[in-house]
């Protein structure tokens, strides 16, 4: 009995372990296959012993509540669901009656409370006892009424979620791929449980209601019945799809077949049964109600043999091992690689190259490793960085093994620097996003810049890439070629040299007529000489030029790229010192980069903030209570609008040609 309380306590410490790195860090220690494997053990021990301990995930649900918001005790515990990943027992389940089947929304589920027609309150599920009120920010979440028809009080569960579609498009507003969100659910965590309202509307939360929990004088026999009155109030409910056991095996593979399309985040399926008395009547355990039962995916696994391990570099230094393995086909993809997360894991699993392993699409999505059967435990963990080829040692970060790399030059660790050499200003190579460059980095495709013109030699690997096809890779081949033939100026903006920005680059580049040579070998004296660039500017610039390092960069990069240093002097220019600031939206011009081009083009100064130095702010909302037109009204600036501005560009082309003529 001992052995096995022994066992109960270290299964109950692993899965709380697991649960508070997934839901509170954001980070997995372990798959969802091996997580569920563990429950059910522990499940399984538990029975056998009688013996549950209190801080058992059996009996413990959901996260702590935090100190930061109001809490609640929820008239009844919100007990979850017991589960099953077989359909012959979720027939068997349902027997002769009918039920609702729907998506299980992998979201945070919250209680509305509506009285007089209004919301009411709204609290979060908590840890089943207790949650918090977050009323003020489910008035923000896009698609929940605020006010309904019915004017009795009405008490209603739902999920609350952010869309795929919704996550994605705020990731994509982070450019620093370290600091995007892992997955819709933590964000979505984050965002209802905001102290500021405001940052929870931006998230775009949704609701979908799953159950009726009180109407006030309303009677209503079945569940379908409720949702279909929930619609009528305005609310949004899952979708769902009537099942008996007949037809049942037939409604869970639709459910099968819409997954990797389904906007909304799932993790499986709900089925309850419709008769609403009938549920009441089977009551509930200690955990589990027994009117409802969750439908877990069954897990595809396929038999692989693994064949290498991939050491993926990233800009924090972490070395992540990734398992390439024979194609299998799983849920109707084909797949030869899967992430191992850390170096913990990698040894849990005892890998090594020709093992025989076992693997599958978590939710039907993301690959992972089920079980090496071979576990033959020798692979060599690398003592250098896949980058750049410094030392890299094992770390231990909150009681996980992971490989880092100590070389803080590590190309890996300097993402940022490619991202702005491909922006376009600098070389304009479309194609190549932040998380894009990551990959082909941490593969060893690119260990320096002179790299991104030769990975031409990689185009089976990169066109096996996921999401990165012929087309994709043909398209990529051709924004190079085109970027091969550039200026001066956009090379030298695109080395990032502090404080060097895209106006700096063109007056240096014009001030040593284009001419490359002498650019990267200019003086400090000669820099200082030119308008615009001061002390400060032209000792970094030349302490940049001087590192042997960046010359043979540049070096290496040159027999790469075509200059063009032809060089034409400029005639009167009209707007040569003039110092222009473009805000808001443009009805005339692309985008304010083509607007830049006319400034520059007559000899005037594009900045991006406003100062005494300004002489036109260009806005077409003169009223706009924008930062840029405060700091111009406080500092006098003219706020201009494009067709002010078109009228300043004919004077000055007018005054320029007069000019030309005079000195004829």
């Amino acid at each position: 009995m001992e052995d096995k309380r022994k066992e109960i306590q270290e299964k109950v410490e692993l899965l709380n372990q697991a649960s508070r790195a997934y839901y509170q860090e954001s980070r997995e220690i372990m798959s969802n296959l091996e997580y569920d494997r563990l429950y059910d053990e522990l499940a399984q021990l538990e029975k056998e012993t009688g013996i549950v301990l209190a801080q058992s995930p059996t009996v413990n649900v959901g996260y702590q509540v935090l100190d930061s918001l109001p809490k609640e005790r929820h008239p009844s515990p919100m007990l979850s669901l017991d589960k099953t990943k077989d359909t012959g027992e979720l027939a068997d389940w349902l027997g002769e009656q009918k039920g609702l089947l729907s998506w299980k929304i992998d979201g945070l589920t919250i209680v509305l409370t509506y009285r007089e027609g209004q919301l009411y309150k709204a609290v979060t599920r908590g840890n089943g006892e207790i949650g918090e009120v977050i009323t003020s920010n489910a008035r923000v979440f896009k698609n929940i009424p605020v006010n309904i028809p019915f004017q009795g009080e009405l008490i209603l569960r739902g999920e609350a979620c952010i869309k795929y579609s919704d996550f994605e498009k705020i990731n994509e507003t982070i450019e620093d791929v370290d600091a995007r969100y892992k997955n819709p659910r933590n964000l979505c965590s984050g965002s209802v449980r905001q102290l500021n309202n405001e940052i929870t509307a931006r998230r775009r939360v949704h609701f979908f209601a799953f159950g009726l929990v009180s109407a006030e004088g309303m009677e209503m026999t079945s569940r379908e019945e409720q949702f279909l009155w929930l619609e009528k109030q305005g609310f949004q409910v899952v979708e769902y799809k009537m099942a008996t056991r007949q037809n049942l095996s037939r409604q869970v593979a639709w459910f099968a077949d819409h997954v990797e399309k389904n906007d909304i985040p799932s993790d499986g399926l709900v089925l309850i049964f419709d008769d609403i008395a009938y549920g009441a009547s089977l009551g509930a355990t200690s955990k589990f109600p027994r009117d409802s039962i969750a439908f877990k995916w069954r897990d595809e696994i396929k038999e692989t043999t693994l064949k290498e391990i991939e050491w993926s570099a990233s800009r924090t230094g972490l070395i992540n091992p990734v398992a390439i393995f024979d194609p299998v086909q799983l849920e109707g993809t084909t797949v030869t690689r899967a992430s191992v997360h850390n170096v913990s894991i990698l040894k849990e699993l005892r890998l090594g190259l020709g093992d025989h392993i076992q693997v599958y699409k978590a939710n039907m999505i993301i690959p992972q490793i089920a079980e090496n059967l071979t576990k033959s435990g020798d692979l060599a963990i690398p003592d250098a960085c896949p980058v750049c080829g410094e030392e890299a040692v094992i770390k231990k970060d909150k009681d996980v093994e992971v490989l880092y790399c100590t070389n803080p030059e590590c190309l890996a660790k300097q993402i940022k620097a490619l991202t702005h050499f491909v922006s376009r200003n600098a070389m304009n190579i479309d194609g190549l996003s932040e998380a894009t460059l990551e990959k082909l980095v941490a593969r060893g495709y690119i260990k320096e810049l002179a790299d991104l013109f030769r990975l031409g030699r990689f185009k089976e690997e990169i066109t096996s890439m996921e999401g990165f096809g012929e087309k994709s890779f043909d398209n990529l081949m051709n924004a190079l070629k085109t970027a091969r033939n550039t200026t001066p100026a956009r090379l030298l903006y695109s080395l990032g040299i502090p404080n060097i920005g895209v106006a700096n680059a063109k007056v240096i580049a014009k001030a040593f007529e284009n001419k490359w040579e002498k650019i990267q070998n200019a003086e400090e004296e000669e820099l200082d000489a030119i308008d615009g660039i001061g002390d400060v500017m032209a000792a970094g610039y030349t302490a940049f030029f001087q590192k042997e390092k960046n010359r043979r960069i540049i070096g290496d990069l040159l027999e790469e790229l075509v200059l063009d240093e032809s060089f034409q002097q400029e005639e009167v220019q009209g707007f040569a010192g003039k110092t222009f600031v473009i805000t808001g939206s443009l009805n005339h011009y692309e985008n304010r980069d083509a607007l830049k081009a006319v400034i520059e083009s007559r000899g005037g100064k594009a900045a991006g903030s406003v100062s005494k130095k300004t002489d036109y702010l260009i806005n077409n909302d003169n009223q706009s209570t924008s930062s840029k037109n405060k700091k111009a009204k406080e500092l006098g600036v003219p706020i201009i609008t494009e067709e002010q501005f078109i009228e300043l560009l004919d004077e000055a082309d007018k005054s320029k040609s007069e000019k030309e003529i005079t000195n004829a």
